[in-house]
């Protein structure tokens, strides 16, 4: 080689060749998508990148260097595109910087074989375009963790919770205490000392799936109580175990064997309650006692000292809440959540599963003898009158709106607060009785002696979008110029919270009803208008084609196209069956059973939350039957055995309708996995509890777990991602949560929402903590068992913390 040579990067023109052809059939598949999503009336620029990617690539490919400089030219055009679409959002410029970038480095270091320039220059030029990359991320994950407010100062208020349980030393209701605050008045752990914070011990339930767990439908998501010296909890499949609240050594463990042919979709069990009788000798059998729900459909009774059934209540400590439901197959009809105790009635709902047929199971609200089990009494909405077990010969009446997840209840006005979920079959609703309609999607205050309804407030008309309340509501004292009302706090999935008087439901702040589209398969039935809460919502701007996202220009084109075809005309677009239609918020939220934590003393409500879409279609029944739609549970034999996912699944039948239902929930692309809308797809957020303004909003979840494929990136960018499970406040100002799909239990400073101290659990978090103190000393307790829908791994390790002695 002579020393006037100009070095090459290999020896032949196969390198820039290479380039050309990956240019070339990225730009073919641009153009193709691009002249689609041009003609649906999106954005012309995949059309024209598409060309000039097509241009560049065939030019290189012949080994012409003006190829090289189209390509420049192309990635300078995806760059100023981006910032004049989406402004400095680093989320939303990583398809137009991320992977063009890449490709640009690529195109440089092709120039020395083209005969244009040294190889080190192309080098040197690459390498800037790798660190602008750099800079371009480390910008992104700073935005990200950016607060956008701090806590102004609070005047204090009383500390009000009208449950006769108190939450500090002890941790005795699956929300604290029944008003559901999810709040501690213990302050030992503190923002100056969490950082601290140690595991102080590990205890295994043992309860873990046969074969893979990767395959599982476990998913533990309980909430110990605390109550004197014991601490009490459930595992996945119902096993009732005691520990020590200091140590996490077992005292006692009682398996009601349910069988795995009951599970639902998930094994879960939030949690129990604790029930002592009034003025009985703590000597006598259960005096106090633990109460379960079952995935099978009892409820179990056993003494808190000792574990054993208490043979008082129901057969032997069991009382099946199956009986005058008529046909229930396996499954249909669980118990994943604590029953309510007040005034010595235990009342349950119980779940009932989603999307299977009309005739599902009844949603029959009971009350049980708390000591006896005796039936007090049955809130059958169709049947008002029975009040008990239906006559001889009759059932009570199916498919109506059930409540799967918790009630909270005011002692003292002896009622207790159903968050009531929808009508069997979510997405039509031509067969729904009056009934039916007057008490979906409602909370309802119902007299825990009599059985009756007092009042109820409804957040969605004639719900045909899985928009069940799922979250109990918190009650609070709440301040006003004329004192203090006896109020309580309801969130939704559609993200609206509504603040209301919890003597009448009178709401305390206006609601406002907004007109609605009405098309989709049935428009005459759907309603004009919803209410709209002008308190607070967690619910963002209509979607809009730019909101739509991908790690390429490609992905991002292919939502772009989804979003144009779909059916989408804002909040509540109803469903349709001629093209897909979006839903957002989806049916995990906004606020799912996770619920909201309540600071009464600075009088901060804490929310974290879901920002995903769903991309949803009816199926009409010819359609499903001949694309193999599973069949109804109980009925599997007809599709060769296999129900499919069941429930919230891709797929579910709807039996007993002209349609079946087709949900892709968060909106998810068919090869990588990745979310069609752009990040954050969760959040956690401060408000103001007397005006119903936020105080602070910050992103919620890393994306260490998640990546294309479901790989996980590992990244400790705070994305933001899908969330269960609810966080507790305490008074020393911190708020406890996992809930995100990174594993990873985190303590926030209250008045600001930066994370001081987080720890790597070893499954996923999604559950609700507890908090309470053992000789002086404040523990933190939270269930890492993992869950289906989150995709998070399956576990039975119940971790506890606390600071060093």
């Amino acid at each position: 080689m002579h020393a006037q040579e100009t070095p090459r990067l290999g020896t032949s023109p196969l390198y820039a060749a290479i380039v050309g052809a990956i240019l070339a059939l990225a730009g073919l598949v641009l153009a193709v998508g691009g002249t689609w999503l041009t003609i649906l009336g999106g954005s012309p620029f995949y059309l024209i990148a598409g060309a000039g990617l097509i241009a560049s690539g065939v030019l290189l490919i012949r080994g012409r260097v003006l190829g090289a400089w189209i390509y420049v030219a192309t990635w300078a055009l995806s760059i100023l595109w981006g910032l004049v679409e989406a402004g400095l959002d680093g989320w939303a410029l990583i398809p137009f910087a991320v992977g063009p970038t890449v490709l640009l480095v690529l195109v440089l270091l092709t120039l020395p074989q083209l005969g244009s320039v040294r190889w080190r220059t192309a080098v040197g030029a690459s390498g800037v375009a790798i660190l602008a990359l750099v800079v371009a991320g480390f910008a992104i994950s700073r935005i990200n963790r950016t607060d956008a407010g701090a806590l102004p100062g609070v005047i204090a208020l009383s500390y009000a919770d009208p449950s006769p349980m108190r939450a500090g030393t002890d941790w005795p209701a699956y929300g604290g205490t029944y008003a559901a605050q999810r709040y501690s008045p213990l302050d030992q752990i503190t923002p100056d000392n969490v950082d601290k914070l140690e595991r102080a011990w590990v205890y295994h339930t043992g309860d873990m799936p046969q074969g893979d767990p990767t395959d599982s439908k476990y998913g533990a998501e309980t909430t110990p109580l605390k109550v004197g010296n014991t601490l009490y909890l459930c595992s996945a499949t119902n096993i009732l175990i005691a520990l020590d609240p200091a140590t996490g050594q077992q005292r006692w463990r009682y398996d009601p064997r349910v069988s795995d042919d009951y599970i639902p979709y998930t094994a879960a069990c939030r949690g129990v309650a604790y029930y002592a009788t009034p003025g009985a000798s703590p000597d006598i059998e259960c005096a106090a006692r633990i109460v379960e729900g079952t995935l099978d459909g009892r409820l179990i009774a056993v003494d808190a000292r000792t574990g054993k059934p208490c043979s008082e209540f129901g057969a032997n400590g069991a009382v099946d809440i199956k009986r005058g439901m008529g046909a229930v197959e396996p499954g249909m009809v669980s118990i994943t959540s604590p029953p309510t105790i007040v005034q010595g009635v235990i009342v349950t709902g119980h779940q009932v599963l989603d999307g299977q047929k009309r005739s599902a199971p009844s949603g029959v609200i009971q009350g049980f003898d708390a000591v006896t089990g005796e039936l007090r009494w049955a809130w059958d909405m169709v049947h008002p009158d029975w009040n008990g077990l239906p006559p001889e010969g009759q059932e009570y009446a199916r498919g109506t709106p059930n409540m799967w997840t918790i009630a909270s209840g005011d002692e003292a006005l002896g009622l207790v607060y159903l968050p009531m979920g929808n009508s069997a079959v979510d997405y039509w609703s031509g067969s729904r009785s009056p009934q039916e309609n007057a008490f979906s999607t409602s909370l309802v205050a119902i007299d825990v002696n009599t059985g009756k309804p007092r009042w109820r407030f409804q957040t969605v008309r004639r719900d045909v979008w899985d928009y069940d309340l799922g979250a109990q509501a918190t009650l609070v004292d709440f301040p006003s110029a004329q004192g203090s009302v006896p109020a309580l706090i309801l969130p939704s999935k559609q993200g609206d919270i509504y603040v209301l008087d919890r003597r009448t439901g009178r709401p305390l702040f206006p609601v406002q009803e907004r007109a609605v589209p009405r098309t989709g398969v049935e428009p005459q039935l759907r309603s004009p208008t919803q209410p709209f809460s002008s308190y607070h919502t967690l619910a963002f701007p209509a979607l809009e084609e730019s909101d739509m996202w991908g790690m390429s220009p490609i992905d991002q084109m292919i939502c772009r196209i989804q979003f144009k075809w779909a059916a989408y005309d804002g909040p509540y677009t109803p469903p349709t069956a001629d093209r897909r239609f979006v839903q957002y918020p989806g049916y995990n939220g906004g606020t799912d059973w996770g619920g909201i934590a309540v600071d009464p003393v600075r009088g901060v409500i804490v929310a974290n939350y879901n920002d995903m879409p769903n991309y949803n279609r009816l199926v009409p029944r010819e359609e499903a039957e001949r694309r193999g739609f599973p069949a109804p549970r109980g009925q599997e034999s007809a599709r060769g055995g296999d129900m499919g996912e069941g429930g919230h699944g891709s797929k579910d039948p709807q039996a007993g309708t002209p349609y079946a239902i087709a949900v892709n929930p968060g909106w998810r692309l068919p090869l990588t996995g990745l979310l069609c809308k752009r990040p954050p797809y969760g959040g956690i957020r401060a408000i103001d509890m007397r005006t119903g303004k936020t105080i602070w909003d910050r992103p919620f979840g890393a994306a260490r777990r998640n990546g294309p494929w479901g790989i996980p990136s590992m990244l400790p960018v705070n994305i933001g991602t899908p969330n269960n499970g609810g966080a507790v406040v305490t008074a020393g100002g911190v708020i406890f949560i996992a809930a995100a799909t990174d594993n990873l239990i985190r303590a926030i400073d209250i008045r600001t929402g930066k994370t001081l101290w987080q720890d790597a659990l070893p499954a996923g978090g999604q559950a609700t903590p507890s908090v309470y103190e053992v000789n002086g000393k404040q523990y933190l307790v939270i269930m890492a068992g993992g869950h289906h829908f989150m995709e998070t791994p399956i576990g039975d390790a119940l971790v506890a913390y606390a600071l060093p002695d």
